[in-house]
This record gives C-alpha cells, structure tokens and sequence, in this order.
C-alpha cells in the first residue's frame, strides 16, 4: 500500500533504497533484542547512507538504524535527508515486520528533513512496503523554526 505524497519517487530508486536497508540489516548488531533493522537515507544532493541498530549493554545507550544513518550523513556534510527506507525483524523469521520509526528517530529526521516531503519508507521487501510522509508519522511536530528567530 502506497499513500499519497506530494513527492514522487521512483520505483528503481525505491527499490534501492529498500535493498540498501536491507542490507545495512545484516551489519546490525542486536544481541540482547535480536531485532535488527537497516535503513538507507538519501539526501538532497543525491547521496546515500545506510546505518544499523547498534545495541548497548546499557540499553539507553541502543541507537536505532535511522538514527545511524542520518547521523552519517551529516557527519559527512549532508544536513537535508529526503527519503529513507527502513527494514527490520527478528534476526531468526522467515520474513522481516514493517518496523516503523522510534519517536527520537522521528525527531531528528524533522531535524534534518521537511515534514511534508519526507519520505519514509517502512518495508518488508521491494514488493511490500507502506509509505508515508514524516508529517504523518509527526503530525504537529517540533522542528528548528520553532527555535529559529
């Protein structure tokens, strides 16, 4: 099921992003959860990244996948993120969930991406998949121009 955005994006990009999260899902490292999830972000320049859940002993100090590859993409100069795509599951199922963002992954890609042309891909495989906008997964969200004179 695809809900309607005002973005258009294409399916061979789609389909990269969702095998790029994939991917990423296999570096995860989940010992204590054995949930792993991948995503992949594009950026406004055209770049991907990819990150994996990284869990801590010290559960709070978990970082989700989302978390990881925005924050490498802004380490590597990219503060406006346009898409990304999530996949995740249980380590020994025979098919991965549809695992939707935390509320702090939510967050900061608001930091870093415009609520209503943000994409979110949330995907099981390049055949099932749900899309939404980051404005519907955050409806009356707290962004930087409500801090920004």
């Amino acid at each position: 099921m695809i809900n309607e955005l005002s973005v258009e994006l294409p399916e061979g990009l789609r389909n990269q992003l969702i095998n790029m999260a994939m991917e990423a899902r296999a570096n995860s490292y989940a010992p204590y959860s054995h949930y792993r999830v991948g995503a992949a972000v594009l950026t406004g320049n055209g770049r991907i990244f990819t990150g994996c859940n990284v869990e801590n002993a010290s559960y709070g100090l978990t970082n989700c996948a989302e978390r990881t590859a925005i924050f490498k993409a802004v380490s590597e100069g990219e503060t406006h993120i346009t898409v990304i795509a999530i996949a995740g599951g249980k380590e020994d199922a025979d098919e991965l969930d549809l695992a939707y963002p935390c509320g702090a992954c939510r967050q900061v890609m608001r930091e870093f991406g415009d609520p209503e042309n943000f994409v979110i891909i949330v995907a099981k495989s390049v055949k099932e998949f749900k899309i939404y906008s980051l404005g519907q997964l955050l409806p009356e969200s707290f962004g930087p121009g409500n801090v920004k004179e």
